[in-house]
């Protein structure tokens, strides 16, 4: 797949975790960055036990969307590339959750990025609307600190407490 990514990302309220009730499917992911310079990544990720390899450029003006290339390398590819990678392993479980016409995919970060849950949905356009599950709080798109590239370098462990109680 390559195009453009319009994407928006959300803080996931802490309490009763509902979007695993929700969920109608769930993966680990592991993933690390042969390049993650601001305004390119080159990323490796393992899924599911399939690899892939994604180029991202950098984000416009909202932080909503950037060009993306990804393709689907082998496992052995991936897992010998995964020893490239600058330090810093972003491990974390994908739970997708239906609403609406759309698909949010919810990301529980383990590690140094350990209490930290994002949610994001891909649109079409930067304007379409969309129905927010219940368990959505606050968003922080364009916010780099979320960026998975920038939690390897400032793992969210490393800066938690500055946000409010319900998200630690």
């Amino acid at each position: 797949m390559s195009g453009l990514e319009i994407e928006r990302k959300f803080l996931v309220h802490k309490a009763g975790r509902p979007y695993k009730e929700q969920a109608y499917a769930s993966s680990r992911i592991r993933q690390g960055y042969i390049c993650s310079e601001r305004g390119r990544t080159v990323r490796v990720r393992i899924r599911d036990g399939r690899g892939f390899l994604t180029i991202k450029g950098p984000s416009g003006e909202a932080g909503m969307t950037r060009y993306e290339f990804e393709k689907e390398i082998t496992l052995d590819e991936a897992t010998h590339l995964m020893e490239l990678c600058e330090p810093g392993l972003i491990d974390k479980t994908r739970y997708l959750v239906k609403s609406g016409q759309h698909v949010f995919e919810v990301d529980e970060f383990y590690g140094e990025n350990d209490g930290l849950v994002m949610a994001e949905v891909e649109l079409q356009s930067e304007d379409e609307p969309f129905t927010k599950p219940d368990f959505i709080a606050c968003e922080v798109t364009g916010d780099r600190r979320f960026y998975n590239s920038s939690l390897r370098k400032m793992p969210f462990t490393l800066w938690r407490d500055a946000l409010p109680e319900e998200f630690q």
